[in-house]
């Protein structure tokens, strides 16, 4: 096969296999066992749930690195560019070192056929351990039972919290997603769980495998202090009690706790010095994310976020009433979500809501998410692209009004192509 670029290899791989999404793991474990990946580190931390994964993904890696292991970490999606999804050592992989990947997938796997995730998946196994690390945190993709992700047999689990998305996949009700996501799990070793009302369904797996259920707020537990620093109390590898204050962070203390909890629940610490500084390092773009634009001479405060669900929704909503103020929003959501949900928890928060089309055939129509908004008693009208939205936001509120970007990973990687365009700066996710 001639050289190809990166670009090149991604446009391939949107088009072997029929499907988007093919859930099992039949074709990708063939794969994977003649690539040699199936254990691609000594210390496998795999990483599920309705929310907060990325968080947590990102916490563990910081974590790790902290206490100076070779680290890789795999997500997704990415924001802006494929390389975010495969780190080792908080560096991003080269184009060079993703088409190397792809090469070696494509050898390996003949004439099985693989989607786009499963594919790539198998690229960052194999860069993991062809890097000789010492621990790998994987992200899973959607469910966990049969996502590719879980061909590797996971050290810790970790469960960051339980709601319904992905319906047409994972079922429509808590106790199927409870399940899906319960395939993480394996026999007699440590899953930490973010989310405190676990269905029977989740239970059930966690007796018949006779893991270490390491659950928040009866195992683990945060609590606040004073000037946003907080406490967390977790137990370590043999059972010990393990307390240590913290700094103010950015990121949600329940995801940031969890990824402490599973750091050692695998036998691993760090002074509290470190432990500080790891979590304050740790950081997720587009996860209430706020940034500043100088616009007709003046800052303006704009905050990006990813959600898409209506618990991450109910997440924005939280964070944003810790800090009251006058609010405006620019707003793109897929059409395969949850609009009611999505929008309920914030319709109180914004004096105005714009809404934008979004770089995808999923992307729900801007008109029909504003008269949505409309029927509920929001003031909301639509734009032609989520630049033009925000455009009109700053040229129509006060200076001290913020502008809340959210609602999608599209609609988070306009604005930072929008930011990057009115800064002339490299774009960063």
């Amino acid at each position: 096969m001639a050289e190809l670029s990166l670009a090149d290899w991604l446009a391939r791989l949107e088009k072997l296999h029929p499907k988007d999404i093919d859930m099992g793991l039949g074709r990708v474990g063939q794969v994977a066992g003649r690539l040699g990946v199936l254990k691609p580190a000594p210390l496998v931390f795999t990483v599920t749930g309705t929310n907060g994964k990325g968080s947590t993904c990102a916490t563990l890696g910081s974590l790790l690195q902290c206490a100076g292991l070779r680290t890789g970490v795999y997500s997704s999606p990415h924001l802006l560019h494929y390389n975010e999804r495969v780190t080792i050592n908080g560096q991003q992989a080269s184009d060079a070192e993703l088409c190397e990947a792809f090469g070696a997938v494509e050898a390996a796997r003949d004439d099985i056929s693989l989607t786009y995730f499963e594919f790539g998946t198998l690229a960052a196994l194999w860069l993991f351990q062809r890097a000789g690390l010492d621990a790998v945190v994987l992200e899973v993709g959607l469910g966990g039972r049969l996502d590719a992700v879980n061909v590797v047999d996971a050290d810790i689990a970790v469960v960051t919290s339980i709601g319904l998305d992905h319906q047409e996949f994972l079922g429509n009700s808590r106790e199927s997603v409870a399940f899906e996501k319960a395939g993480i799990i394996r026999a007699g070793r440590p899953v930490v769980s973010g989310e405190t009302d676990l269905p029977d369904t989740f239970m059930a797996e966690v007796q018949r495998l006779d893991a270490r259920l390491l659950l928040l707020d009866r195992d683990y537990h945060w609590s606040a202090l004073e000037q946003g620093a907080w406490c967390m109390q977790g137990v370590d590898a043999k059972g010990r009690q393990r307390r240590v204050e913290l700094p103010a962070v950015s990121l949600p203390r329940d995801n940031l706790a969890g990824a402490l909890q599973a750091f050692w629940a695998a036998g691993l610490d760090l002074p509290d010095p470190l432990l500080a500084q790891a979590l304050r390092k740790a950081h997720v773009p587009g996860r209430v994310d706020r940034r500043r634009v100088l616009w007709r001479g003046q800052w303006r405060e704009l905050c990006l976020d990813v959600g898409h669900n209506p618990q991450a929704s109910s997440f924005l909503a939280r964070e944003l009433r810790r800090r009251p103020r006058s609010r405006v929003a620019v707003f793109g959501l897929l059409a395969d979500k949850d609009m009611q949900g999505v929008v309920e928890p914030l319709l109180g928060e914004f004096s105005q809501w714009l809404t934008a089309p979004l770089p995808s055939p999923r992307s729900c129509s801007a008109i029909v998410l504003a008269q949505v908004l409309a029927r509920q008693g929001a003031e909301a009208k639509s734009c032609n692209s989520v630049a033009e939205a925000i455009v009109a936001q700053l040229e129509q509120t006060p200076v001290d009004s913020e502008i809340v970007i959210f609602g999608s990973f599209f609609c988070v990687a306009e604005a930072i192509l929008w930011l990057s365009e009115q800064t002339q700066e490299p774009i960063d996710g």
